[in-house]
């Protein structure tokens, strides 16, 4: 998974990434995944993926190309842009999970655990992802403190499997305001133990709307 980096180090790769993807016609399939790779690891993956492992949920389990001590051997496109439930969320609660999308739509050759995308080709829209290393933080913690009171075997795991699929489903409802309403709700009621993210959302919305009216 992508290393921990300093606030510092993260405000230098959130400049990065949006200079690299900014009007640009042409890029090449490493440069996408190191984008992604970066954008990951300034939002703070690593905090959550370390809980999920802990408590027997790597998404990369049971995968050919990882190696025991070394990791990954066949980075991809498609392993880049695939969001478990919990950074889904992540990206869904403070409203940068149409942006994550938006932006890997633009990638062909996307299929399960490796990828067919060109060594070059077309991309036109941008990667802006902020930093939120510490809502991570936050949902994190709250997930260690789940995780801590043993609820039932497999709990965090299944949690995030149902977030995902809520958070899927609004994908599927656009024009449905009632099914897009009872589904939400549904999200509402399963992320309600993250007090921890909940408080840091709070601030870090309204820090972003005061940003904005400035």
């Amino acid at each position: 998974m992508p290393g921990t980096t300093s606030i510092d180090q993260s405000q230098r790769h959130s400049q990065s990434i949006d200079e690299s993807t900014s009007s640009v016609e042409y890029m090449s399939r490493q440069a996408v995944i190191q984008i992604g790779v970066d954008a990951l690891n300034e939002a703070g993956s690593d905090l959550i993926c370390s809980i999920c492992i802990k408590n027997g949920g790597s998404c990369c389990s049971g995968c050919s190309f990882l190696v025991d001590r070394v990791g990954c051997t066949n980075r991809n496109t498609s392993c880049t842009a695939w969001l478990c439930g919990f950074l889904k969320y992540l990206f869904y609660a403070s409203g940068h999970l149409q942006e994550w999308e938006g932006f890997w739509r633009q990638v062909p050759g996307q299929g399960f655990r490796e990828d067919r995308t060109p060594e070059l080709f077309n991309v036109k829209k941008p990667l802006r992802i902020p930093n939120i290393r510490r809502l991570s933080e936050a949902l994190a913690n709250d997930l260690q403190e789940l995780a801590a009171q043993r609820i039932a075997i497999g709990f965090i795991i299944t949690l995030r499997d149902k977030i995902d699929k809520n958070i899927d489903q609004l994908n599927h409802c656009k024009n449905d305001p009632r099914k897009r309403s009872r589904i939400e709700r549904n999200i509402k009621v399963l992320s309600s133990p993250f007090h921890h993210f909940q408080q840091e959302l709070r601030e870090y919305l309204l820090s972003n709307s005061s940003t904005c009216a400035t």
